[in-house]
């Protein structure tokens, strides 16, 4: 994967999980996407400083869509980390939550958050937002180069 040409998935209820890969298929971004099913993977997966699975990239992803609700460490925190790192401080980052409170959406914008997308309760419109955030973040959006390099 170059180039910055994938989603990080993470990804903390296997329904969601199942749901969003679906779509991803589906709307012909099968081969561009990488999950991390908690924020532990996630971080394990950014990381050059360490020897946990899976494989590092030679790039960073286009976009990080990342579900708040996580276990070990939760979304919040692991944006906090992207943030505090040079490499990925800039990395965009899509929160796809299922709660969307003034206060939960006040603070993923604090904490660096690109973006803010309320999970959908209908199965249909779930995937058409999976699908939108693909489409957008990997086919429309310039990052600058040094957002997708180690």
């Amino acid at each position: 994967m170059a180039g910055g040409s994938y989603v990080l998935l993470v990804e903390g209820d296997p329904d969601h999980e199942a749901r969003a890969l679906a779509s991803l298929r589906a709307n012909g971004f099968g081969s561009r996407f990488v999950v991390a099913r908690d924020g532990i993977e996630a971080l394990a997966f950014l990381s050059t400083e360490n020897d946990h699975p899976p494989p590092k990239p030679t790039t960073l992803p286009a976009v990080v869509v990342l579900d708040p609700d996580l276990p070990r460490i939760d979304g919040l925190e692991v944006l906090r980390r992207i943030r505090a790192e040079l490499r990925t401080s800039l990395m965009p980052v899509v929160m796809f939550a299922r709660s969307c409170t003034a206060e939960d959406v006040r603070e993923a914008y604090r904490l660096g958050a690109n973006s803010y997308v309320r999970k959908p309760l209908n199965a249909q419109e779930f995937e058409r937002a999976t699908a939108l955030i693909a489409r957008y973040w990997l086919g429309l959006n310039e990052p600058p180069d040094d957002t997708i390099r180690f």
